[in-house]
């Protein structure tokens, strides 16, 4: 009688179970002329096994240094350090990786400097846990914005202080509207074709941060969307405003644009 083969084993082998391949962890360059929470940060972002603090740097020119050098995924960043501070160092930074700016500094004026030159998060201290923070670090290396709630107060008191100025009556030939009547403008057909170009509210909100300086990333973080929704408003903004770019949008937005 021939051998009969033997049944398959009811238990899956070993190699069934074994886990996928660990991602390599986000390196990170940690920036503070504070030593104690240099080393801090340094020590609970160690503990995790998808992060690795590859350098760590006291102000702007060694963390300018130390990037350079590492090349890492992410830098957390302080504003005030000495010899070189944490904005003069930013724009440099942002050329070779994200910045998150982890900082007791929450002026207005300077995290919106902080945004404006690229910063791609604002966390300030004491209004983030450990959780926060990670979240913060991965947001930020995936593209989208993270700002903590004084950071993001701060803006929006900005971009109000901001509107005000917009609807002052400036000393300029050409008149500036207030936004119920740029909005009542935006009612009305125009152009060649006749079509209304109506912007819904939040259209209008969107057109106001971009009439403020305000690029894709920012919008998202001030008004909690997606940068793909950011560029789906802009879309249809520029479809209703007959504009290709934000410049000639901003100009028929705040009643500036020059007309034939």
């Amino acid at each position: 009688m021939p051998e009969q083969p033997p049944h398959p084993s009811p238990i899956p082998s070993q190699k069934a179970f074994a886990a996928p391949p660990r991602r390599t962890p986000l390196r990170v360059v940690v920036a503070d002329d504070n030593p104690v929470i240099r080393a801090g940060l340094a020590a609970v972002l160690s503990e995790r096994e998808d992060i690795t603090v590859v350098a760590e740097a006291a102000d702007g020119r060694q963390a300018y240094d130390a990037t350079l050098r590492h090349r890492p995924d992410l830098v957390l960043l302080d504003v005030r350090m000495p010899d070189v501070d944490g904005l003069s160092a930013l724009p440099h930074l942002v050329r070779i990786a994200p910045v998150v700016m982890l900082t007791y500094s929450s002026e207005s004026e300077i995290v919106r400097e902080a945004l404006r030159l690229g910063a791609g998060g604002y966390l300030v201290h004491g209004e983030f846990t450990v959780t926060d923070l990670i979240s913060a670090i991965r947001d930020v290396v995936a593209g989208r914005a993270h700002l903590t709630p004084t950071a993001a107060t701060a803006v929006l008191a900005q971009l109000r202080s901001d509107a005000t100025a917009h609807d002052m009556e400036p000393p300029h030939p050409l008149p500036r509207t207030s936004f119920r009547e740029r909005l009542s403008r935006m009612q009305s057909p125009v152009g060649q074709s006749g079509r209304e170009s109506q912007l819904s509210a939040r259209e209008a909100e969107i057109m106001d941060l971009i009439a403020a300086g305000l690029n894709n990333q920012q919008i998202a973080a001030t008004c909690f969307i997606s940068e793909k929704t950011v560029k789906n408003h802009i879309n249809r903004i520029f479809a209703k405003l007959h504009s290709t770019t934000r410049s000639q949008a901003a100009a028929k937005w705040l009643g500036t644009a020059v007309t034939p």
